[in-house]
């Protein structure tokens, strides 16, 4: 979904206004999460937590589709940038068509929810929180001790906590197991793959403590839910005897009371160009380059990095402080020089870096054939003739990309 927004926007530029005036920009979504926490059994309810962003320019309202077969309730929207709640109204098929949703069910229900403001051109974004209660019969059930949630779901990241109590007998779609705070169980996956998943969970209620709350496991470090990190990012690369790449990556910070991003610059490259957006609202951010003791006379929290060196650069982009139950996305642009991660070996580009994040693409120069892919990508081509990869990692563990390629 993300990069079908990153080529919707442009074109829905070149659009003369009073066509975009007769025809509002679909208010297409990226960055989609989905949490379902299953109620008590037999009662067939589950609470959805469901984190989305409108990303088409100009969009003012989004439209959120209450799926066939379920009854909804408890209904409240909020605005993930400020936490303050935003307005809504259950509208019907009609109503949403003309706003520029497309769809041909006329019986389709939705949520439709009254933007803070227009979606900022170039890239900006609106992000929500949507909260609901869905009662659906066919989805939740219960037979005896054991209840079963299967769904088929089309949001690439998921997650399905079990009741209190319960234990998880089966999961049919491969997820991580991580257990909350207060003892349930959960668990979270992301879908990598074009199709639905096809999730059925069945659990099990238990007289036992094993599921307490409070219980810290002994390796709660090495413990983190994957399908809840939304960072990304995207390497353009020049051609190759530069050895040169421009990027930017997406962050959501949310620490309150945060007014600084600290990106530091690996070991053998050298950086230039930096920039930075708020996505909320399209404002440009500042920056500076620092190297050595100019960090530590900045007194510039360096969280859990290394020991800073003379060798030590790193950028600072600065934006206001993050308000409480708040958060700000932040997308950050640069141009990087690498010579040992990006060449020319005779007449073969080779790309070899290691990706942390879970989301990443790569687009090759202009004129360049892909030949290589040593990690598995959804691999296409842009509407200028460059080749892109883009990889989704759906671990907390890094791959190395190793990409070669040869002039066309």
């Amino acid at each position: 979904m993300r990069l079908f927004a990153r080529f919707v926007a442009p074109l829905v530029a070149l659009l003369p206004s009073a066509l975009v005036a007769q025809h509002p920009p679909r208010a297409a979504e990226a960055d989609a999460y989905t949490r379902y926490e299953l109620l008590a059994p037999g009662s067939a309810k589950f609470k959805i937590i469901y984190e989305v962003t409108a990303v088409a320019p100009g969009a003012t309202s989004y439209f959120n589709p209450i799926r066939k077969g379920s009854i909804a309730s408890d209904e409240s929207v909020f605005d993930r940038a400020s936490g303050k709640p935003l307005p809504f109204v259950e509208v019907g098929a009609a109503e949403a068509r003309a706003a520029g949703v497309r769809s041909t069910d006329s019986t389709q229900r939705y949520i439709r929810v009254t933007l803070p403001r227009a979606v900022p051109a170039d890239g900006g974004e609106q992000r929500m929180l949507i909260i609901k209660t869905y009662e659906d019969t066919s989805s939740y059930k219960q037979a005896g001790d054991t209840i079963t949630f299967s769904r088929p779901l089309g949001i690439k990241r998921n997650a399905v906590v079990l009741p209190a109590g319960y234990e998880m007998l089966t999961s049919t779609y491969p997820a991580q197991v991580l257990q909350e705070a207060d003892g349930r169980i959960g668990i979270t996956f992301w879908n990598n793959t074009p199709a639905e998943a096809p999730v059925t969970v069945r659990a099990v209620r238990r007289s036992t403590g094993a599921l307490a709350a409070g219980q810290r496991s002994s390796v709660a470090a090495r413990l983190s839910e994957r399908s809840r990190q939304d960072r990304e990012i995207v390497y353009e690369l020049r051609q190759p005897e530069t050895h040169a790449f421009d990027l930017y990556h997406d962050y959501t910070e949310s620490r309150a009371g945060v007014g600084t991003y600290v990106n530091v610059v690996r070991t053998g490259s050298t950086v230039s160009n930096p920039g930075a957006r708020n996505l909320d609202t399209g404002e440009r951010l500042t920056s500076e380059t620092l190297k050595g003791d100019a960090i530590t006379r900045a007194r510039i929290d360096m969280g859990n990095e290394s020991p800073v060196t003379a060798q030590t650069e790193i950028v600072v982009f600065r934006f206001p402080p993050v308000p409480v139950n708040g958060s700000t996305r932040l997308r950050m642009s640069e141009t990087y020089t690498d010579s040992a991660r990006y060449r020319l070996v005779g007449d073969e580009l080779v790309w070899d870096r290691g990706f942390g994040r879970p989301i990443n693409t790569v687009v090759l120069p202009f004129g360049w054939v892909l030949t290589n892919s040593a990690i598995p990508a959804v691999v296409t081509t842009r509407a200028d003739g460059r080749v892109q990869l883009e990889f989704v990692n759906p671990r907390n563990d890094e791959i190395q990309v190793l990409i070669t390629a040869r002039r066309r």
